[in-house]
């Protein structure tokens, strides 16, 4: 099975494209992939008979944190790991190609935000900053460097830099992208308050253990106020993946064209649940070709019609990690 390159994947466009594409990533990675492959062949499933996306069968994320999960031969150029709290078993994303991680999220990000080098980029990720490995921190450290402001920048718990800072943006009428690990935002907002309305907050990581889970209108109102914003954005995205959604405000987000979310029966994971439905979500990345483009996460949601889908919270006895896992 030949493998899709770069200039299949990134350029799909519509249903049709990416349906054909994905068959074919599925074939070359049920070939080329050991772990997916074996977990394949333990549900018995014949690659050869998959004819449609609802045939694939979305490999447990789980699986990442035993196994190193990659398609080909390829040696590491990074390991992404998540974050856990003290004694969690963590998950570990061996990427052998990390320019497909680079392409994935720099076209995102224009695609739903425009050109980067518009942007002054704040980070406000101190969880993130204090660990190895976080490929949410290497896709920020792009996005400040490809920003070319000499105010982008990393934030740890200076909060009265940050708070200089967006006072400066505001006054040069500079658009500007502050994103942060949630607790963080929660706890900037307490010791300061700026109006500033056409600031992008983005949101993303959840409380990572240092706060009480919110529900997402209580959150957002408490954000919204603190920043002077009418919405508040988010992110998301995880360790074991290579594509990230974004969300524009109300908790609902949408997916570049090389990634679909779809939900699964929480009590068959083999059967898919239609639109509007509760159900696990399921992940198709693309651009993770290189490791399994099929994950079937701990995540709830509901997928709507024009492919926009909200996350609801998380299955019981799931480890609380990765992107944007509050409670809607």
């Amino acid at each position: 099975m030949i493998k899709p390159g770069k200039e299949n994947i990134f350029t799909i466009n519509n249903k049709v494209s990416f349906e054909e594409i994905a068959l074919q990533v599925f074939r070359y990675q049920a070939a080329n992939c050991a772990v997916y492959k074996a977990f394949i062949d333990g549900l018995m499933i014949d690659p050869a008979l998959v004819f449609e996306l609802g045939q694939i069968p979305f490999m447990p994320v789980e699986f990442f944190k035993a196994h190193p999960v990659v398609t080909g031969d390829a040696e590491a150029e990074v390991v992404f790991t998540s974050s856990g709290t003290t004694g969690m078993v963590t998950s570990s994303h061996t990427v052998t190609n990390v320019s497909w991680y680079v392409q994935s999220f720099r076209r995102a990000f224009a695609l739903f935000y425009g050109d980067i080098t518009d942007y002054t980029v704040l980070a406000l990720l101190p969880a993130y900053l204090e660990r190895e490995g976080s490929s949410l921190i290497y896709m920020a450290q792009d996005m400040i460097t490809q920003s070319a402001n000499p105010d982008s920048g990393f934030f740890l718990y200076n909060h009265a830099e940050l708070y200089a800072i967006l006072q400066k943006q505001k006054a040069a009428y500079k658009p500007t992208l502050l994103i942060g690990v949630t607790f963080a935002l929660l706890d900037f907002v307490e010791q300061y308050q700026i109006d500033f309305p056409n600031l992008i907050v983005m949101e993303t990581g959840g409380m990572k253990g240092r706060r009480k889970e919110m529900i997402r209108e209580e959150l957002h109102a408490m954000l919204c106020a603190g920043f002077g914003v009418s919405v508040i954005h988010s992110e998301y995205g995880m360790t074991e993946l290579l594509s990230q959604a974004y969300s524009k405000g109300e908790g609902i987000f949408n997916c570049p064209p090389w990634m679909k979310v779809v939900t699964r029966d929480t009590n068959d994971p083999l059967t898919l649940v239609g639109e509007g439905k509760t159900g696990g979500i399921n992940i198709i990345d693309l651009a993770n070709i290189n490791s399994c483009s099929f994950i079937a996460t701990q995540d709830l949601g509901k997928v709507y019609a024009d492919g926009s889908f909200e996350v609801l919270g998380r299955f019981d006895n799931s480890d609380i990690r990765g992107c944007n896992l509050l409670v809607g």
